[in-house]
């Protein structure tokens, strides 16, 4: 197998950033008036594209962060439900004990608020939480696994007829 130049070595550095190839050509130090062109290039070269993929793989062994663990932390978010947070009955809202609140059920909440409210017959506390976006989630967990396409694909069969502008009476 070819080893990688420097500048190739750097470019796969560079590249994991941010996934954007025209911007790592530039980091890397190549031309700036080509690096699109460069950064597409680099791609396809099979030493650099194999260096990326075992960069990536040893940063997700590295750092625990898998494609596994994401869909399930979209799955929490996607699935959450109020009820797992609060409960109401005749005198209204209340928010359901915090130390039953499990991990899984933690993650989804994305902000708790407390405030003190005046009104003519005293001061009264609100207290508000905001879970993280569930459509959202579910969007892109229906996108993972291809329940939504994006990419409108037409098809079927179309018989064309030319005719001539002299029609068959008309021929020269």
């Amino acid at each position: 197998m070819r080893k990688l130049t420097e500048k190739q070595k750097r470019f796969v550095e560079e590249y994991l950033i941010d996934l954007n190839a025209t911007q790592a050509a530039i980091r890397a130090g190549y031309s700036v008036k080509r690096a699109s062109e460069i950064g597409y290039q680099l791609l396809q070269k099979t030493t650099v594209s194999e260096a990326i993929a075992a960069a990536m793989a040893e940063r997700s062994r590295r750092t625990g962060i898998t494609q596994d663990r994401v869909i399930q932390e979209l799955a929490k978010i996607a699935f959450a439900k109020m009820t797992d947070f609060v409960e109401w009955d005749g005198e209204g809202v209340h928010f359901r004990d915090s130390s039953q609140l499990s991990d899984e059920d933690a993650a989804c909440v994305a902000e708790v608020t407390e405030q003190e409210i005046e009104f003519e017959s005293g001061k009264k506390k609100t207290k508000k939480i905001k879970l993280h976006d569930k459509v959202a989630a579910l969007e892109k967990l229906g996108r993972h696994l291809g329940i939504f396409n994006d990419k409108l694909e037409l098809g079927g069969n179309v018989k064309l007829v030319f005719e001539d502008d002299y029609g068959d009476d008309n021929q020269a």
